[in-house]
Formats: C-alpha cells, structure tokens, sequence
C-alpha cells in the first residue's frame, strides 16, 4: 500500500481532487466545498478538512502571476484588520475542529453545503441576507474584524470560505485589487493552517500529510482541464454543474451524520 493508504482509497481521493478542480477551473468557485464535502463522504469529515489544505494553497498559488508589488502593499494595508481576524478565527476553528465529533461535523458539513446552494439561487430569498450584508459588508475597521473573525473561524473548521470573498466583492475593488485581496488572505491562511494543523496533530499519519502534498497536483491538473472546458460550457449549466454536486454531496453528508446512510 502506497504511504500505507488502501489503493482503493488513493484512486477515490485522487478522483475526487481532479473532479473539484475541474468543478473550480469550469465555474471559477467550488474547489475546496466540492473536494471537501465529498471526501468527508469517505473519510472522517475533520481528516477531509485538513487533507485539503495544501491542495487549497496549491490552486490559490495561480493568482500570484496576477499581482503587482504595489497591489500586494496596497491590499495588506487596506485589508490588516480583515486578515489579522480571519486569522485568529482560523486558528480557532482548527482548535475546535479537533474537539468536534464524527457525526455533527458531518451533518454541519452537509447543512453547509445545502445552504450555499440555497443562497446561490437568486430566485429564492433568505431571510435576512440583505440586511445583514446591509449592517456587515461595509468596509470599517470594526466590520472586517467581525467579519474576518467569524469566517475564519468557519473557514479553520470546514475550509468553506465563502463569506471573506463576497464581503471583499461588496467592497466595490478593481480586478487587480481584488485578486490581490483574495491571493493574501487565502494564501496567508492556508500557509498558516498547515503549520497548525502539523503542530495540533490534525493529520491522523505521515501518510495522509505526504498524501495531502502530493494532491497539490492532481488539484492544479484539474483545474487547468476544467478552464479548458470552459468556453465550451454556458454560465448556467455550469452554475448547475457546481449547485448539483453540492446538493447531493450535502444531503449524503446529513443522512449519514443523522445515521440514515
């Protein structure tokens, strides 16, 4: 056995690895909730978490040849307070992610994915969405550091970090400054998050730490197959590509954290 992992298990992981960045180069989202949830179908959810870390960095490290000096500057100034707290959340959520059993993980994992299905339809209102970005997503010291706090508390527990890029879009940035935005505080976190995950003994073996490292490349593989595909695929069906993964993933995810399946 390969790194003393089943065969079994290295063809499913790698599988699901080139599928989520597939899913990620075609619609441009959903690498870390796609491969994320649907190993935590296979494996213990907090393991999936931290399998996906490096392979997370991996595909963000692309958005470097984007940047310029002066964006990097201009963004770590603007946005401290905004990656300072998403990177106490982080580390909390990885503490409390260690403390988390099996089974509520998996149905929080599921109840996740269904609700970013949900608020990704725009025809279907949630309740209290635009309020809250009304009152959240405004860019003041105080906002950043409660909005980095408790994405990031979120992101270290379940790698979904969704919230932090539709509070720096609301911002109204450019290209460049945006990318540069997302690139720091993603790269950041994760570089960090490796390191934490290593010294909190998050990885259950060697072998899924070295496991973890080498997916880096199956990710970025599938990645560039997915933009190749790209113009060949419309919006919407690529949106439904994306939606419809997440929902069968996540209602595996509650079934089998309720015991159902």
């Amino acid at each position: 056995m390969l790194l003393g992992l089943s065969p079994g298990l290295l063809v499913a992981m790698t599988v699901v690895i080139v599928v989520a960045g597939a899913v990620n180069g075609l619609a441009g989202f959903g690498f870390a909730l796609v491969g994320t949830m649907a190993l935590a179908t296979a494996i213990d959810p907090a393991t999936a978490v931290v399998f996906m870390i490096a392979p997370i960095l991996g595909v963000n490290l692309s958005l470097i040849r984007d940047l310029s000096v002066a964006e990097l500057t201009t963004c770590g100034r603007r946005f401290a307070p905004l990656m300072l707290a998403a990177l106490v959340g982080t580390l909390l959520g990885l503490v409390v992610l260690d403390r988390l059993p099996q089974a509520p993980l998996k149905v929080g994992l599921g109840v996740i994915s269904l609700a970013f299905v949900i608020s990704a339809q725009d025809t279907v209102p949630v309740p209290g969405l635009d309020r809250a970005k009304e009152g959240c997503f405004v860019e003041s010291t105080p906002a950043m550091i409660g909005v980095g706090g408790v994405s990031g508390l979120l992101f270290g527990g379940t790698n979904v970090g969704v919230q932090l890029i539709a509070y720096l879009r609301s911002c109204d940035l450019s290209h460049g400054t945006f990318v540069g935005a997302v690139a720091m505080v993603f790269l950041g976190l994760n570089g960090v998050r490796i390191g934490a995950a290593g010294a909190l003994g998050l990885y259950p073996s060697t072998a899924i730490a070295l496991a973890s490292a080498v997916a880096v490349l199956p990710a970025v593989a599938g990645v560039a197959a997915g933009k190749r595909l790209r113009s060949t695929v419309g919006e919407c069906y690529r949106k439904m590509i994306v939606l419809g993964l997440l929902t069968a993933i996540g209602v595996r995810l509650v079934l089998g954290g309720l015991g159902i399946a």
